[in-house]
């Protein structure tokens, strides 16, 4: 099996009677307008609303099914002086969720304490351990973030141990509910929340909304004020951006304001965060999640994910530093330990003939750290274009985690191999399982015979989806300007990519071994472009079709206009 180097260009259909009803509606320009309606934004009052994207749009959260009843019962623990233990996941969803209701719930006088789960001991979910240290410490309520909405088994030893519980989630529910007090989750049967995508943090800050407007109507705030929920947005965007959600609709909303607090974040951990990371001035979605999600992902992924928590937390700045120095640590560890992961899954790759005919790609090693193969899987389908999963083994059982592609939907297609596995959980795009070792031989075929099945030739060529093409004198700094107003971009609002034809490359050279940098001419235009990991692909005099998207760089206190290429080709092929 080898690396995909080719896309397949294809530049969006638009309609342009959509494209003239949102110019003629005044909330755009033709070209922002096109690019609305490429993201399925084709009305002036749906255009309006993407592009203000104000915190009053928010859904009710009453709207999400269960939210009455655990309200009720929070609010009883309030007045009442009840403990109640907050049970996240290991990851920057899980993390930040915690640390979200942790705070607020503290700061309305709530005796809160916290569970993360051991990635190594406990795996994913509400775990049997949580249940037993919250009932030892005296906890009468349990809210689950992030987790517990397959949690059956678990469900029944908080009903046993006395604990009211009170699931949040936004995974993907299995045949049955568990029997808790209430369960919130928009993808439940039954709930009429208009948005199904949020993030575990999401959910959690819906029910941080409807706590605090109950609170507010039962008089508790009365002679005292009310937490600032705005104050809680940086964290809220955090686990958002970290989780690849789609960010539209209500996650677009929480992102981007919540990139704003993240920006002027009085948090000590998170400024001490963002110090270790090298984050300064605005905070974008890639430094979220390029450097600061990575390092609190870290201690989850080789250790505990309970520094993540207590650095969000921490409100003394000289105590924040050693948490995120030690985040930062723990990040150089897994990066290397993802690198000696990758190498080795590319040798039996290459090791497999097997593989060249399948579709999928599974691979399993007693070697592997269970925490890391996650963004191995990721990088792995990035270069093969194939659904895959790694698997750790461990005394006969393994842990693995999948990543997918475009038309693959990887929960369902676990979920048919279900009778090899002893349990799995995730979304379209990822997931986690546990396997008995003993019948991975079986699993492999019957996961590659799904995909073999779903998936075309064409599907296993990546896609490039392109906004428009562009003339040179298009091309300009006023351009990068208008397309600020799309911001964030992350999945579902991916940044504009655009089209320029028959460039000739006037200057051409390597940097740092894999990326190219070129001078490109267009029509009477001159334009600086870098290539990342596309060295070698151009020569000087060649003459180039390019996608690209256009940003101003600053270098040396300099700025001036340059296009990132996505991918290139001989002009006209």
């Amino acid at each position: 099996m080898q690396p995909v180097h080719e896309k397949r260009w294809k530049v969006r259909d638009c309609d342009p009677v959509d494209v003239e009803r949102l110019v003629k509606g005044g909330v755009a320009s033709p070209l922002l307008a096109r690019l609305l309606v490429n993201r399925a934004v084709i009305e002036p009052a749906a255009a309006s609303r993407f592009l203000t994207s104000s915190l009053a749009q928010f859904h009710d959260p009453f709207l999400l099914l269960g939210m009455e009843r655990a309200v009720d019962r929070l609010a009883a623990a309030v007045k009442k002086g009840e403990k109640v233990c907050v049970h996240g996941d290991y990851d920057v969803d899980g993390i930040t969720s915690v640390a979200l209701l942790l705070s607020f719930f503290r700061s309305i006088g709530l005796d809160a304490i916290y569970y993360i789960p051991d990635r190594l001991v406990d795996g994913y979910g509400l775990s049997a351990d949580g249940v037993a240290r919250a009932a030892t410490l005296g906890a009468q309520v349990m809210v689950t973030v992030d987790c517990g909405i397959t949690a059956v088994a678990e469900a029944t030893l908080c009903s046993a141990a006395g604990i009211d519980l009170i699931v949040t989630d936004h995974h993907m529910p299995g045949d049955s509910l568990p029997e808790a007090y209430a369960v919130i989750n928009p993808l439940q049967p039954g709930c009429t929340f208009p948005f199904k995508s949020l993030a575990g943090v999401g959910v959690a800050f819906n029910l941080m909304i409807a706590l605090r407007s109950r609170l507010r109507e039962e008089g508790f705030f009365a002679g005292k004020e009310e937490p600032n929920l705005r104050e809680y947005l940086d964290l809220v965007a955090l686990g958002t951006v970290a989780d690849v959600v789609p960010l539209t609709d209500e996650n677009r909303i929480l992102v981007k304001h919540g990139l704003r607090e993240l920006t002027n974040s009085q948090r000590p951990g998170v400024q001490a965060l963002k110090d270790v990371a090298g984050v300064n001035g605005d905070v974008g979605c890639g430094a979220v999640g390029f450097r600061l999600a990575p390092r609190l992902n870290a201690a989850g992924r080789l250790e505990n994910a309970a520094m993540g928590v207590e650095l969000l937390l921490c409100g003394d700045r000289k105590k924040a530093e050693p948490l995120a120095a030690a985040l930062d640590a723990s990040n150089a560890e897994r990066q290397a330990v993802e690198r000696e992961i990758l190498n080795d899954a590319l040798a039996m790759v290459k090791e497999t003939p097997a593989l060249r005919n399948r579709k999928s790609i599974v691979l399993a090693s007693e070697a592997w750290h269970p925490g890391v193969i996650g963004i191995v899987a990721s990088r792995l389908v990035d270069m093969f274009h194939r659904p895959t999963i790694l698997i750790a083994l461990k005394d006969g059982n393994g842990k693995g985690s999948g990543r997918s592609i475009a038309n693959f939907h990887l929960h369902d297609a676990l979920n048919v191999c279900f009778d090899h596995l002893i349990k799995f959980g995730g979304h379209k795009h990822a997931a986690g399982l546990s396997i008995a070792e003993e019948t991975l031989e079986a699993f492999v075929a019957r996961f590659d015979e799904v995909a073999a099945g779903l998936l075309t030739a064409e599907d296993l060529t990546p896609l490039l989806l392109i906004d428009g093409e562009l003339e040179a004198s298009e091309i300009t700094s006023e351009l990068v300007d208008g397309l600020e107003t799309m911001k964030p971009f992350g999945m579902g609002n991916p940044e504009p990519v655009f089209l320029l034809r028959d460039a000739e490359v006037s200057d051409c050279r390597t940097l740092k071994e894999t990326h190219l940098k070129m001078r490109l001419n267009a029509g009477c235009r001159s334009f600086d472009a870098i290539g990342f990991s596309l060295a070698g692909r151009a020569a000087q005099g060649d003459r180039l079709d390019v996608v690209f998207t256009p940003a101003i760089n600053v270098w040396n206190g300099r700025s001036s206009l340059q296009l990132t290429i996505k991918d290139l080709r001989k002009a006209g092929v």
